[in-house]
């Protein structure tokens, strides 16, 4: 049995002047997800490395921020949102913030065998854009499994 891969990642959050809950997430970079919108977003996260636990989850969170949105992650109190587990199997561990200004600068870079089976290596961002959006703006494009970290946010006091 194949063990699920294990993600931790970060929503940082601001109410706009009219007082409506805002969040921060990205669009996934690469060929695939190019013209894609619904479902083409994911809160801003990777994957633990080897020798990793849960334990390390907030760690993780802050490294993948800082590598997917160029900047680093905001400071002030985290709250621990849980974890969901999403359609593919990986398992996210996410956490909130309140984090008024954050602003995308860049992402790192991967290498992807594209079109799949072509022996063609491409060099992409892992995150083409990020963006503040309203909760339920992001409801029709965040991966359909981290929705339920949307209901979550509801529930904690940020402000």
């Amino acid at each position: 049995m194949q063990v699920p891969s294990r993600s931790a990642g970060l929503i940082p959050l601001r109410r706009n002047d009219c007082g409506e809950l805002q969040i921060f997430i990205a669009h996934m970079g690469g060929p695939f997800w190019a013209r894609k919108d619904a479902r083409a977003w994911t809160i801003i996260k990777g994957e633990f490395d080897p020798g990793e636990d849960e334990d390390d989850a907030q760690a993780v969170a802050r490294r993948e921020f800082a590598e997917e949105v160029g900047v680093e992650a905001p400071p002030a109190p985290w709250v621990d949102l849980g974890v969901v587990r999403q359609k593919s199997g990986k398992i996210v561990h996410a956490f909130a913030v309140r984090a008024p200004d954050v602003e995308f600068v860049g992402s790192n870079e991967v290498v992807l065998e594209w079109p799949r089976g072509s022996g063609r290596l491409i060099r992409f961002p892992e995150v083409d854009r990020a963006e503040w959006m309203p909760l339920l703006a992001a409801r029709d494009r965040l991966v359909a499994g981290q929705v339920p970290l949307l209901d979550r946010l509801l529930t904690v006091d940020l402000d």
